[in-house]
């Protein structure tokens, strides 16, 4: 007789998805299981230890203001932080950590431990136990099923109420370095290969996407003065809206470049690079190329840039950003040694590619729950994105999910206009993924409005209906939007006077701005509300909430402050570009109402052609609005499908047919 384990979720994986899906689930009172093949290498940042980016750094905001942990982690364990884009308007700007390695680590596992509900056990997944009805079928014919729970292959059975996949690159990973391959999750680490195959029966559509890593240096063997010495921030940006200040001691990374033997050397083994040699069948990242498909596609590029990055305060192992590879050991070691400054250095480890298994995400609702099996929600790379940050959003986002259906309510979802996260899971469920997706600013319709200071004002009010955030940490937040609507009522309505404007602005004739408010003079592109802080000091002084900002220093505060200011700035600075934002996400709104019913048949569509049928009958859209960001889709489409929706709607009611009026449809799903 088997032993059998209960639970109310159980999620499979414990990296940034994994992580963030259980604790997620515990803190809305769930029992939660977290099964991982190995305890000691929980949150293993397997690439790159750094948070954050360009967009990515605005996901772990996000995260952060759902009441996830990966930016107050991060923010723990940071050893350089750099706000990213600071040449360039607020929308854009995002924190990026460097991260000590072992000690994100042993943080997530003493969070994921101090949670209440939460049970970690260490165990590998082989199956998962499902109930069919035969005689219930989803849109293409599939029998309808429920996930009750996993087999493990320790012989046990943990039942659950969900279920959550979040493999990352394990799911029959296959590691790559040159014309050697061997099976692994990544390096050192088994494959998921029989609950790879188990997904493989459900019938899901899947696709096989590769993946890479550079080599690791021993950092006492690099002549660091040959490069170009990078140092963080002098005042770091941290993630959390609740971190205070960051506590780690600071370090330098280095910018270094390709030379002409580098470049030579890729070109005569090119042939030898698993990518190049027809060895991997997954596709690769775009925007994360390896250097030997830099030099294949940049052949006219004398030179690539890279970073050498310490793991943490105590290794000296060093990771190479921009240099990955899956040439074999021995050209890495020439190529390496090629550039001037590491002559001498040695390699700790290769560099790799990695093929796996993911599933095509519109097999999957707006939930992130397979619609096909009931109760199994996906998150992470399994779903074909790629990142930490891509992942963590995903994984609270199903955790949430598989909470509020066990409870019996509706699922929490984020349209395109409430956040990145919301963006990411719309593009991957309407569009789907035919190489690992990455987060850009420029997926964003309305970058002013998703930016990294509102974050918290947009998405914490949603915490804490869900339950995922305490007591102290909602009145710290209420606190936060009191002292910004002071400090933006107070720039709106005092007028400026010529003694203070002449300090702060000498350049400015006061006979042009006499009777301004200090908003109105904030709006000029030159004056910035750090330039007004001076003047302003006194008023601040005066208001009992404002005046904490100050921190008894008036010409220098923290950065976590100054973002407040910041975001005050933004919103005066940028009024009539927000108010045209509001006006667009209106829109969208509208053709967000416009519901697709589950029974919606395109096949007897008169007029739609069949690669339209095929295409939404395969994402089977739940509003017009997801439907228009189908690729392909047209506006003439939209306009059949919507006058169907009420055919077969009068059909099914057996009520008389109002007249169908598409025009205003047409008119919300234009850009």
């Amino acid at each position: 007789m088997s032993f059998t384990e209960h639970y109310d979720v159980a999620v499979v994986g414990a990296g940034h998805a994994g992580c963030e899906a259980a604790m997620a689930a515990a803190r809305m009172g769930l029992r939660t299981a977290i099964i991982t093949m190995n305890l000691d290498l929980i949150a293993q940042m397997s690439c790159n230890p750094a948070i954050g980016g360009i967009a990515k750094g605005h996901l772990v905001r996000e995260i952060d203001a759902l009441g996830g942990v990966m930016g107050q982690v991060a923010d723990a364990v940071g050893i350089q932080f750099r706000l990213l884009n600071t040449s360039r308007g607020p929308a854009v700007w995002s924190p990026r950590a460097q991260c000590d390695k072992a000690l994100y680590r042993v943080k997530m596992r003493e969070v994921l431990e101090a949670q209440p509900n939460l049970h970690i056990r260490q165990a590998e997944a082989v199956d998962l136990i499902l109930e069919e009805d035969p005689h219930r079928m989803d849109a293409e014919g599939r029998p309808l099923r429920r996930a009750l729970g996993l087999k493990l292959r320790d012989g046990r059975q943990l039942l659950a109420e969900a279920t959550i996949i979040t493999t990352g690159t394990f799911l029959n990973g296959l590691i790559h370095c040159g014309e050697e391959r061997y099976p692994a999750g990544r390096s050192g680490e088994p494959a998921s290969v029989l609950l790879g195959e188990a997904l493989r029966r459900l019938g899901l559509r899947t696709t096989r996407l590769k993946t890479g890593t550079p080599p690791r240096l021993d950092g006492r063997t690099i002549r660091w003065e040959a490069f170009e010495e990078q140092p963080g921030d002098a005042d770091p940006t941290p993630f959390s809206f609740c971190t205070t200040r960051i506590v780690q001691p600071q370090i330098s990374c280095h910018i270094a470049w390709t030379t002409p033997e580098t470049l030579r050397i890729i070109r005569e083994n090119v042939g030898r690079s698993a990518m190049y040699s027809g060895q991997i069948e997954g596709v690769g990242p775009r925007y994360c190329p390896s250097i030997e498909d830099k030099i294949v596609k940049f052949p006219d590029k004398a030179q690539h840039q890279f970073f050498l990055e310490p793991e943490g305060l105590s290794t000296h192992e060093v990771y190479i950003n921009g240099m990955s590879t899956s040439l074999p050991m021995e050209v890495q070691w020439q190529m390496v040694r090629s550039i001037s400054g590491l002559e001498s250095a040695e390699m700790l480890r290769p560099g790799y590619a990695i093929e796996y298994d993911s599933v095509d995400a519109t097999e999957l609702d707006r939930s992130l729950q397979v619609k096909c099996i009931r109760g199994l929600f996906l998150a992470g790379q399994i779903n074909g994105t790629s990142g930490y940050e891509e992942a963590g959003c995903q994984g609270i986002m199903a955790g949430i999910n598989a909470a509020l259906q066990i409870g019996g309510r509706e699922p929490f979802t984020l349209d395109r206009s409430e956040g990145y996260t919301g963006i990411l899971i719309d593009d991957l469920i309407s569009k789907g993924t035919n190489e690992p997706y990455r987060m850009f600013t420029s997926r964003a319709e309305f970058r002013l409005h998703l930016r990294i200071d509102n974050a918290d004002r947009r998405l914490t009010p949603h915490a804490r209906k869900l339950g995922l955030i305490d007591d102290d940490t909602w009145r710290a937040y209420e606190q936060k939007q009191q002292r910004m609507r002071h400090l933006q009522r107070l720039v709106e309505t005092q007028k400026i006077h010529a003694e203070k404007l002449a300090a702060i602005a000498p350049e400015l004739a006061w006979s042009a701005i006499a009777g301004q408010t200090w908003a109105q003079l904030l709006r000029r592109p030159e004056i910035t509300i750090d330039r007004l802080l001076p003047a302003l000091r006194e008023a601040m002084v005066a208001d009992p909430v404002l005046a904490p900002m100050l921190d008894n220093s008036p010409e220098k505060l923290t950065a976590i402050r100054r973002n407040e200011l910041r975001a005050v700035e933004t919103e005066i600075k940028f009024v009539g570009y927000l108010d045209q934002q509001k006006r667009a996400i209106q829109k969208l709104k509208e053709a967000e109402t416009v519901s697709i019913p589950e029974w919606f048949d395109y096949s007897v569509i008169s007029g739609l052609s069949r690669e339209m049928q095929e295409k939404l009958g395969r994402v089977r859209p739940v509003t017009i609005g997801q439907a228009s960001r189908i690729p392909g889709v047209t506006p003439a489409a939209l306009s059949l499908v919507h006058l169907s929706i009420r055919i077969q709607s009068t059909r099914r009611s057996g009520r008389g047919m109002a007249e169908a009026s598409t025009a205003s449809i047409l008119d919300m799903t234009q850009p």
